[in-house]
């Protein structure tokens, strides 16, 4: 929608009577996202009243403030407020030199220092040369901006950061200033009181992060402690923890590695503290429990060997171990389960037992290999990514995958808004491509692979050199291992899918292995004492040259399906004896079967058809 006519031009006079104090005195100040509704609902109503100018200024400060700040960002400090569906808020790209000229003109005038540093950071981004007067006097009216709680929640945090951030750039140019900002948080530091909550904890993050406050390192880690232990009396266990850690680290940079092996513990058995109030709540859960029996372990791992007697460490490891195994065994009983409505498949029955009844051996074997064209990993991303995108609340939050005895064995971190190269996106992304995997495969397996192998082994006797005969003539299993992938295909014909999978698995893992090696890719790793191990397929998986022997869509299947913990992770669930006869049965590993008959069948179909047509692309 056209906030006003293309033709209407801002001057700093109409800047001055646009009213724009008044706007900001409205309401309450809640840092600049208050600002940008204020300045933009200015904007609307003088261009209802006829005030093009003024209106077109107003939304010029408006679109100003209505950017995040990014202070860890040197070149790239202010980011769109919102991205979504392809289109953003306001981004410094947007603004035309006509426009930063005209904060240039306007921003020494500017009296609220949130405005004024907001315009002033902007015009020494945006003009080039870039002139130092602007960042200098940004930073100067960032550090107007109080050092309390509330406005420190409210954006002041990001604003102080900047400060710094504009003082290191510009070195000796800034003068005393660095120096003023360190004293400055550290006075705030000193006055700050426990009901001011987080305040003291929060500077010091910012002393730390920028290595500041350098003489005032113990009382630093000595006023934390105590924060932390008055948090710890009150009952107040999540301050108390975030304090402690923070004191821990603190007294390490004082080289006093006693006092920090303490804080360590002390962080530790505030975890241990958390999971037992957790059990005894009126409504307790021991998977949460279990969670910080976890974290209170991982934290006593990080105190020294020099201090672990001190500490009992690893008979508290030992006891903390029985509790997480208790509890992560009892919170399986927790979770429920997630139904969905029945789907009738019976169509999709009838047209899989067509595809294969009736036809000759090798035709119907032809069928059977092809019932299922196979995962397509373009698709599962695209279909993943759109669910993303409509219901991204699903995927907002971490998420942790449990074993069926109660142990964690893979984690999803929780996935931010917009950047869809960061690393949280990434792994997000995967793990709703793997559970959108594993949801289709079941509907293959029961509605297509089953009732087709059925009338396969009704109309057809096949025996195990049958199958070997086929793979002895498939160009994608190793020589020496046409007997063994051969009898891993019969078993599973044959009904014993135990046999089929324990066989099945490590020759699939051998044939990623051969086939790599047969292009000059190093598949081993040596170890400090000079002895070479082959890596296993969960690491083989990671080599780019996978891909481009096997194709995107079966190595993603045979990374989804063997090798991922979010997963089936058929691959390593074997390796270390973990699953059952009935797992072993499960429609995972009668697709695992049927994959390794696709593949050895289709290889072998394509060769026969190549020797007897020469000239026919395989």
């Amino acid at each position: 929608m056209e906030r006003y006519p293309e033709q209407t031009t801002a001057t700093i006079e109409s800047l001055r009577n646009s009213g724009w104090r008044e706007a900001l005195a409205v309401g309450d100040r809640e840092g600049y996202s208050s600002m940008w509704q204020a300045l933009s609902t200015a904007a609307r109503t003088a261009i209802e009243n006829g005030l093009l100018s003024e209106g077109k200024g107003l939304w010029l400060l408006a679109d100003a403030c209505s950017m995040m700040l990014n202070p860890s960002s040197p070149n790239e400090p202010f980011k769109p407020f919102m991205v979504m569906n392809g289109r953003r808020s306001s981004s410094p790209i947007d603004f035309q030199r006509s426009d930063v000229d005209l904060f240039a003109a306007f921003v020494e005038e500017v009296d609220d220092p949130w405005l004024q540093a907001r315009l002033a950071d902007l015009v020494w981004l945006l003009i080039e040369p870039r002139s130092p007067k602007h960042a200098l006097l940004a930073i100067d009216a960032y550090r107007q901006l109080p050092l309390d709680s509330e406005t420190w929640i409210r954006g002041s945090r990001e604003c102080w950061l900047r400060a710094i951030s504009l003082t290191l750039m510009l070195k000796a140019g800034a003068g005393d200033r660095l120096k003023e900002i360190e004293a400055a948080i550290v006075a705030a530091f000193e006055n700050s009181r426990k009901e001011d909550g987080y305040l003291s904890l929060w500077l010091s993050d910012v002393l730390a992060s920028h290595r500041l406050g350098h003489a005032h390192r113990l009382a630093v880690a000595a006023k934390l402690e105590a924060t932390a232990r008055a948090f710890d009396g009150d009952g107040d266990l999540y301050r108390a923890r975030n304090y402690s850690d923070a004191a821990s680290r603190w007294f390490q940079q004082t080289g006093n590695i006693a006092k920090a092996a303490e804080m360590t513990a002390f962080l530790a058995e505030g975890w241990v503290k958390e999971a037992v109030a957790r059990l005894s709540a009126e409504q307790p859960s021991n998977l949460v429990a279990a969670s910080f029996y976890e974290n209170a372990i991982q934290s006593y791992r990080n105190i020294p060997r020099s201090e672990r007697n001190t500490h009992r460490v690893d008979e508290r490891i030992a006891e903390l171990h029985k509790h997480l195994s208790n509890a992560g065994a009892k919170s399986l009983d927790e979770m429920g389960q997630i139904t969905s409505p029945t789907i009738d498949i019976s169509e999709i029955v009838e047209t899989a037992i067509g595809a294969v009844k009736g036809k000759p051996t090798l035709d119907a074997l032809a069928a059977f290999a092809n019932i299922y064209r196979g995962a397509r990993a373009g698709k599962i991303r695209e279909f993943s990514e759109k669910m993303l995108r409509e219901h991204p609340l699903q995927a907002l939050f971490a998420a942790t995958h449990m074993s069926r005895d109660g142990r964690v064995i893979a984690k999803r971190p929780g996935m931010g808004f917009g950047d869809a190269n960061s690393e949280e996106y990434k792994a997000t992304l995967w793990a709703e491509m793997v559970k959108h995997y594993g949801m289709e495969l079941g509907l293959i397996v029961q509605g297509e692979i089953w009732p087709a192998l059925e009338i396969l082994r009704l109309e057809h006797r096949l025996r195990a050199e049958d199958f070997i005969a086929i793979a002895s003539r498939s160009p994608i299993v190793p020589t020496d291992r046409k007997r063994l992938m051969g009898r891993a295909l019969f078993a599973g014909y044959d009904n014993d899918f135990v046999a089929a999978l324990h066989i099945l698995v490590p020759q699939i893992e051998h044939m990623v292995r051969w086939h790599l090696k047969a292009v000059g890719v190093k598949t081993t790793t040596l170890d400090k004492d000079g002895i070479e191990n082959e890596n296993g397929l969960s690491t083989l998986m990671k080599i780019p040259e996978v891909t481009q022997i096997f194709g995107e869509d079966l190595a993603f299947e045979l990374k989804a399906l063997f090798c991922d913990a979010l997963g089936p992770n058929l691959r390593n669930e074997l390796a270390h004896g973990l699953l059952t006869d009935e797992e072993c049965q499960s429609t995972y590993a009668i697709y695992a079967w049927w994959l390794g008959v696709k593949v050895v069948f289709n290889t072998f179909w394509n060769a026969a058809r190549k020797a007897q047509n020469p000239s026919e692309e395989s």
